[in-house]
């Protein structure tokens, strides 16, 4: 039986845990209000749980229905298109719960702003989550290229995401997911036939990794089940809780997406955008030997971009914007190592030297780089 976390007070980890999926739903949530080509919106939660722990404190349902309030009701006031929340919990009694405190949550938001009635429309839903998700309804909604979905998947464990739910997430249009998983148990128990039938261990190379590393294995397992050719970004950020290692996995299929996601974790990581402790064993800033401006993950990265450009692998400001966000960093890193390039006079730009790094799917001003 899963362990009920609503029953205790949310530790550390978890709590940053439910920033994380706040965060990146903060940032997805306004690009799709906006979005011309966007009819609706739908976020899923597939397991919400009961909606807060036992000191009151959010989980993932309130804490997404904040969110998507805004400062000042930022989002909400502007909110003309139709945005739908399904919470869905397995537990008959945990989503009793969760209803409770879901209406409880909104008549509370209604008055203390004043509003009438509240634009989000929102279902309590209580599924096997498997059930849930082959659902013919539900598959027509994620296979729908005009409505954009957000999809949380906080299980328990690692059981749940298999290959084949996996491959379906990165197939659906407008589709941005956060799922969970607990990678030291995939380790521990890597050679159990339970494991197996979930996750291909034998593609999961824990031993080139260390202790700190596992999330990192497990990623690179997933991210290996992308189909070659398709473009698709995923990251991911370890969380350590004791003596364990859990983390999350980010997939989007538009490096918009992949900007939003990333800004959140270095936001939450500023040494290597991708954990909760030092997993690169950077130098914390201040310590007694920190080398101003070393960076173990970014230096590595930017060693390779500068390889790439002046092996001319990398000939042109797009191709390297996105080099940058599929190893992690955000893409201004890129736009830094072609500065550092022309000023050692050693390529020179065709075109107009773009620095734009943001929102690298709207540079219109491409540009060559040409090895001198």
């Amino acid at each position: 039986m899963a362990k009920n976390i609503n029953k205790t007070t949310f530790d550390e980890a978890t709590k940053q845990k439910l920033e994380i999926f706040g965060d990146s739903f903060k940032e997805w949530l306004p690009v799709f209000i906006h979005d011309k080509y966007t009819d609706a919106v739908f976020i899923f939660d597939f397991f919400a749980g009961s909606g807060t722990d036992a000191d009151n404190n959010p989980g993932s349902p309130l804490i997404l229905l904040d969110k998507a309030k805004g400062e000042n009701r930022k989002y909400c006031s502007k909110a003309q298109k139709t945005i739908k929340f399904f919470f869905n919990e397995g537990s008959v009694r945990k989503s009793n719960k969760l209803q409770e405190n879901t209406d409880a949550f909104i008549e509370q938001c209604k008055k203390a702003n004043s509003c009438l009635q509240c634009v989000y429309e929102y279902r309590i839903l209580n599924y096997d989550f498997q059930e849930l998700f082959s659902n013919t309804a539900i598959k027509k909604v994620f296979e729908n290229n005009n409505i954009a979905k957000f999809v949380l998947l906080d299980q328990y464990g690692f059981s749940q995401i298999n290959e084949d739910v996996f491959k379906q997430l990165i197939s659906f249009p407008k589709t941005d997911f956060i799922f969970f998983i607990s990678s030291s148990f995939i380790n521990r128990f890597k050679d159990h036939p339970y494991t197996k039938q979930y996750i291909d261990t034998s593609k999961i190379d824990f031993d080139d990794k260390g202790t700190k590393e596992i999330h990192r294995a497990v990623a690179e397992y997933f991210r290996s089940l992308i189909p070659i050719g398709k473009e698709y970004y995923l990251h991911h950020f370890s969380i350590k809780k004791g003596a364990n290692y859990y983390g999350l996995i980010f997939g989007t299929n538009h490096t918009l997406g992949m900007e939003k996601f990333l800004k959140v974790c270095w936001k939450h990581d500023k040494l290597s955008g991708e954990a909760n402790y030092n997993i690169d064993d950077n130098w914390e800033e201040n310590s007694l030997f920190a080398q101003l401006g070393e960076n173990r993950k970014k230096d590595a990265v930017s060693k390779k971009i500068k390889e790439l450009i002046l092996s001319k692998e990398i000939s042109d400001n797009k191709t390297g914007l996105r080099y940058a966000l599929i190893k992690g960093c955000e893409p201004k890193l890129f736009t830094e190592v072609v500065q550092q390039l022309i000023n050692a006079n050693l390529i020179e730009i065709v075109g107009k030297f773009n620095r734009q790094s943001a929102k690298i799917h709207r540079i219109k001003d491409l540009y060559q780089i040409k090895r001198k």
